[in-house]
């Protein structure tokens, strides 16, 4: 967080003066206004100038940038990381040597890497970001491996007439799921249990 104290003939003035020394916008600062300032009579006597605080908050992408970075180092990973947004949605892609280290078996390691990667961004941000954490493209692998389990499973309950529980796995996995098997008119899919154990029943019915 950066703070700049400035003065200047009016708020406005001081204020710009501010946001060239922070290199930043006004809709990225918070200004406090401790002085509005005077003319004077005459222009000349009993002036005052404006003065303002403004304050430059962290960006929660930087933020969470930093702290990718050193977690990865942490665990021995000199990963590169490439981060792409749309609107609410932030993508960090890693990739690099030695990056089965960040993905884990079934990609827990991935997961739980995207859940704190999601708290450091949100603690710094003004608004909700969607975050996903990627290495090497893993996450669309991975729904391909999680359609074709949708598929297989939902074509065993259907042969055996009796309902299929899945491992526990994240939310975003379940509904990958989910959507796989709208297209199955006869198989319905609901959630059960908490998370971490939270899983998927798909359920055959007439």
């Amino acid at each position: 967080m950066k703070k700049v104290t400035a003065t200047g003939q009016s708020v406005e003035e001081a204020v710009n003066l501010a946001l060239a020394q922070l290199n930043s916008t006004k809709d990225r600062v918070e200004i406090e206004i401790e002085e509005e300032g005077k003319k004077g009579f005459f222009g000349l006597f009993g002036a005052r100038k404006a003065i303002v605080h403004v304050t430059l908050p962290p960006d929660p992408i930087e933020e969470t940038l930093e702290y990718l970075k050193n977690v990865t180092l942490g665990m021995g990973v000199d990963a590169k990381i490439d981060v792409h947004r749309k609107g609410k949605n932030v993508t960090f892609q890693l990739s690099g040597e030695k990056i089965a280290l960040l993905i884990g078996k079934r990609g827990q390691t991935l997961n739980s890497l995207q859940y704190l990667t999601q708290l450091v961004a949100n603690r710094h941000s003004r608004q909700f970001l969607n975050i996903t954490v990627d290495a090497e493209d893993y996450r669309n692998r991975r729904n391909e491996t999680l359609i074709q389990l949708a598929e297989r499973m939902a074509n065993k309950a259907l042969k055996t007439g009796k309902a299929i529980s899945l491992e526990p796995m994240p939310s975003y996995e379940r509904k990958v799921i989910h959507h796989a098997l709208l297209q199955y008119p006869k198989i319905k899919t609901t959630s059960n249990g908490t998370e971490p154990y939270r899983h998927l029943v798909i359920t055959p019915h007439k």
